[in-house]
């Protein structure tokens, strides 16, 4: 992908000016020693690490800055050389807890479960979703027709929806349902293309908040290093996750709480809510309208963050502070906006964008489609039948799903009937009965 402007010209896939520095020294931490010495000792208890460069991998911190952390808990009598070097690997030297190590980090336990990659400050998070943010990108109308080039979508919709993506602000696309704005939301991620750097955890005040989850994020493979190659493959900070844009899809079930840092009073730790997991990506609100929570009071939650690009979580204490709110959020409901939403509510979102269904021209289009993916041959006298007798019952109003629900249907009769794929008005008109419901009584 491409930027606006000059000073973004370069590639944006996997930029170096993208990828965060690894840290050169524990001055470059600007996390608590404590805090950092404590995690050192918590993932050796509980992982076992012997060397420098397992605990290293274990902590997600380069060896020169790992031997640093090891070299103060030696000096804190909290962990003591074996006095064996590893053949296995590379004859580093041995490292153990001593009883005073055992001690502090079952302390250090009790008061946090969290071990493994050394956090983010976030401080320095944000810095890394500037250079990253989803309003950085230009997608372009052959990037949005390469993503979407399964949809039959007049050009006019395409004329809103590119800017709308490009801008990288809110989105709220609406219609009769039926109509692919769940396919169009996905076509937008897929258009995207590009790749973020996603912390396993960051910190703040003191507190860890994990982020990296891999149900939400999808991580990019790297290379291998060439052991004969002369130069090493690039390598960026490894508390970080090189990932495809995140993409958070809810529906009916999405609440405001699920909004909100999860606490586990077990661990005693905090997981990142949704729309910061989805940083630097996209959130999809689907189905606005049926959540327990009217979409007012959703995009009353939402008002600073989509108006500010900073959202505002509270610790278990009470505390509030400010995350960076950096992401695409799309709506997409079948309610017309002014049935669901106040003026006020309106404003704050960038683009509204109606989802017609489409006129005959394209239904066609979408119905041939359709049938020779599925291997049915088309029938003129069924497609006349369908146009002069069917439709006409329901005023002509033709929506994307219908195709792919009759074409289904007629599969079906035939699979039954043990006759070939096959379309006509016979069948036609047994697959049009199962489209609707007969609006009746029914005696109970």
């Amino acid at each position: 992908m491409q930027s606006r402007q000059a000073g973004r010209s370069m590639n944006m896939q996997t930029s170096a000016v993208m990828a965060p520095p690894s840290p050169r020294g524990l001055e470059q931490m600007q996390l608590p020693l404590v805090m950092m010495r404590d995690i050192l000792l918590k993932t050796i208890f509980r992982k076992t690490c012997e060397n420098v460069s397992e605990i290293a991998a274990a902590i997600c911190l380069p060896s020169p800055v790992t031997q640093e952390l090891v070299d103060i808990a030696r000096e804190q009598k909290l962990l003591e050389a074996t006095g064996t070097l590893n053949a296995n690997s590379g004859n580093e030297m041995g490292y153990q807890l001593t009883d005073a190590g055992k001690a502090r980090a079952l302390d250090a336990l009790s008061q946090s479960e969290y071990y493994g990659a050394m956090p983010v400050p976030l401080d320095i998070y944000r810095e890394q979703v500037k250079r990253q943010s989803i309003r950085n990108i230009l997608v372009t109308r052959q990037q949005l027709l390469g993503a979407m080039g399964h949809l039959v979508l007049p050009d006019s919709l395409l004329d809103h929806l590119g800017p709308a993506v490009s801008a990288g602000r809110s989105i709220l696309m609406y219609g009769p349902p039926g109509n692919g704005k769940s396919s169009i939301s996905n076509g937008i991620r897929d258009a995207l293309g590009d790749h973020v750097y996603v912390p396993r955890a960051i910190e703040y005040a003191g507190q860890v908040i994990t982020v990296y989850d891999p149900i939400v994020h999808t991580a990019v493979p790297l290379p291998e290093d060439d052991p004969n190659s002369l130069r090493r493959a690039r390598r960026f900070d490894s508390r970080y996750v090189m990932c495809e844009r995140p993409t958070v899809v809810t529906g009916g079930e999405l609440s405001l709480s699920m909004l909100d840092l999860v606490y586990n009073p077990t661990a005693r730790t905090y997981q990142a809510p949704l729309q910061l997991k989805s940083t630097g990506g996209i959130f999809i609100v689907d189905d606005l309208g049926r959540q327990a929570e009217s979409p007012q009071a959703l995009v009353n939650r939402w008002i600073v963050p989509l108006e500010e690009g900073r959202d505002i979580l509270s610790l278990q204490s009470g505390e509030k502070f400010e995350v960076p709110f950096d992401t695409l959020v799309i709506f997409s409901t079948n309610f017309h906006p002014n049935e669901i939403f106040d003026q006020a509510a309106l404003r704050r979102i960038f683009f509204k964008i109606k989802i017609d269904g489409p006129d005959q021209e394209n239904f066609l289009k979408i119905f041939a489609m359709v049938a020779q993916k599925k291997g049915i041959p088309l029938d003129e006298a069924a497609l006349v039948h369908l146009l002069k007798h069917k439709y006409p019952t329901i005023d002509n109003i033709y929506a994307n799903y219908q195709p792919v629900f009759l074409i289904d249907q007629m599969k079906a009769i035939c699979d039954f009937e043990g006759i070939p794929y096959q379309m006509s008005p016979d069948l036609i008109d047994r697959a049009w009965a199962n489209m609707f419901v007969k609006d009746e009584h029914i005696v109970k």
